[in-house]
């Protein structure tokens, strides 16, 4: 198992046969002396519907004989398990060293099965699997990668918060073997295992609550991951921020007492591209003196969704020796109405000179944003990815599962192609010309909103916009729902923080890396 600050992740391993994976279980089980007792393990198993809709049927594998597909499907039938997908049935079948069978329904057909499927399955199978902490996975046959990622998803628990009266009693994921055969299904498996790693520890920042992460012990925090792994550091605090004249990130953090900050991380790979990640980090947002109604409040502990991403990515790229250059841009700031605060008709000056007129200090995130943007730009990057849980114009949108995605045409399809790879499913959207008229003022160079109230989200990129250095190729993914999940758990997405869009910002400077 291994660990960085104060995050233990389970440990993963691949296994050609169910008697190799048993043993190895079983090796760990002996050596660990604490352990007073051998440790609950399952085995998740992938159904699917039964010629002509017949009774449900184990998906193919070489790991199980004739006797225990047998008893698995004699057991399915009798229950009526359905096979719809991530539906889950929990079986004791005797035929198998396991306490549990979980069968996980993939669907009516096994012939189309493709890795968001697995993942999402594998998932479900894991949230599932309450109290077990050895999953043993042959859904890893199919596509090892979406099996283990998926797994370690859906197993994420966060609960450094709870006292012994609420705190899980029982014990949570810590070993995943991957039942597979392929060629390179090990070096597969510990990618997916540090992807996986990369998304829980965005989770983790964006669970975290807002008295416990605020500017300063989030800047922390993003440090001390940047040393641990290698990553170039450097943190400004609110006197370096005014002396350099980043007005949207000491305006938006001027009603706080507890003051701003700016933190840049960089993975400095061998040649290569070099890509910029900027992300919102306002650790809580009460809309400052345009403030937000009460009955939603609590969930802007969120707010600094994109920020999490941005900082696991970075880690991420460094941990994977990418061989490119990555340089995370990350403003901080807590936007709460005081005496000091921001009014809204103040007029203040984002880093590099344009002057803003604040409309409403509930739209703050563009403003900490554009100050990065034109720092990140600074460094004469050839790509920059901006990720933001940005308006709620995005939820109205596209719902709370599709980020929006939107920047230089062939750059913003390009990562919704890759976003729809791994499952965030990001949507392209257009910036239309016409917007930036709305963005204009009578007393500075530009307004903070606009006069209109439609189209939200893409006035908010025509913003941003504007920051962007000339020949930068840019994208900004509003991630406001897909961020935070204030509804029930699904697949392999918990409630709460969900990590998005690790992954795609991840798929994304894999490409480059591989194709420029």
């Amino acid at each position: 198992m291994s660990s960085h600050l104060d995050r233990q992740s389970p440990a993963v391993s691949v296994a050609a046969t169910l008697a190799e994976a048993v043993a190895a279980i079983d090796e760990a089980t002996d050596t660990a002396a604490v352990l007073p007792e051998p440790r609950p393990r399952a085995l998740v198993v992938g159904i699917v519907a039964g010629a002509d809709g017949g009774p449900a049927v184990v998906l193919a594998n070489p790991f199980l004989d004739a006797e225990a597909t047998g008893q698995i499907e004699s057991q399915l039938s009798a229950l009526g398990a359905k096979t719809g997908a991530e539906q889950v049935t929990r079986l004791v079948v005797p035929a198998l060293p396991f306490d549990s069978v979980l069968a996980v329904g993939l669907g009516k057909s096994a012939e189309e099965l493709p890795a968001d499927l697995i993942r999402r399955c594998s998932g479900a199978a894991a949230r599932a699997a309450s109290g077990v902490p050895v999953l043993v996975t042959a859904l890893a046959e199919v596509d090892v990668a979406a099996a283990v990622e998926g797994t370690l998803l859906g197993g994420y628990r966060f609960a450094e918060f709870r006292s012994t009266k609420t705190a899980p009693t029982e014990p949570g994921l810590d070993t995943v073997v991957a039942l597979a055969t392929a060629a390179g299904a090990a070096a597969a498996a510990d990618r997916a295992a540090l992807v996986a790693d990369a998304v829980a520890v965005a989770r983790d920042l964006v669970n975290t609550p807002p008295n416990a992460l605020f500017p300063k012990s989030f800047a922390r925090r993003a440090e001390a991951l940047g040393e641990e792994f290698g990553l170039e550091v450097e943190v400004l605090g609110k006197k370096e921020l005014k002396k350099a004249g980043y007005g949207g990130i000491v305006g938006v953090g001027k009603g706080s007492d507890r003051s701003p900050r700016l933190v840049r991380l960089r993975h400095r790979g061998a040649g290569g591209k070099k890509v910029a990640l900027v992300g919102k980090g306002v650790t809580f947002d009460t809309g400052g003196i345009s403030i937000k109604p009460a009955a939603s409040m609590h969930h802007m502990t969120s707010d600094m969704g994109g920020a999490a991403a941005v900082i696991a990515t970075v880690v991420l790229a460094a941990r994977l020796e990418l061989p490119i250059e990555v340089t995370a841009t990350v403003p901080m700031a807590e936007n709460m109405p005081s005496g000091s605060a921001q009014r809204p008709g103040d007029v203040l000056t984002q880093y590099g000179g344009t002057t803003v007129e604040v409309l409403n200090t509930d739209a703050e995130g563009r403003l900490i944003l554009a100050d990065a943007i034109v720092r990140a730009c600074e460094d004469e990057p050839d790509y920059l990815i901006e990720t933001s849980t940005l308006t709620g114009a995005q939820l109205v949108a596209l719902g709370s599962r599709m980020p929006g995605v939107m920047g230089s045409d062939e750059f913003r399809d390009r990562v919704a192609r890759l976003s729809a790879g791994v499952g965030e499913n990001a949507w392209p959207m257009p910036l239309p010309d016409e917007l930036a008229d709305d963005l204009k003022s009578t007393v500075a160079d530009l307004a903070n909103i606009s006069s209109q109230r439609f189209a939200g989200m893409l006035v908010a990129g025509v913003y941003l916009r504007e920051f962007v250095a000339d020949g930068v190729d840019w994208v900004h993914i509003d991630v406001a729902g897909p961020s935070y999940n204030t509804g029930s758990a699904w697949g392999y997405t918990p409630k709460g923080g969900t990590g998005v869009p690790v992954r795609t910002m991840f798929a994304v400077l894999e490409d480059i890396a591989a194709n420029g």
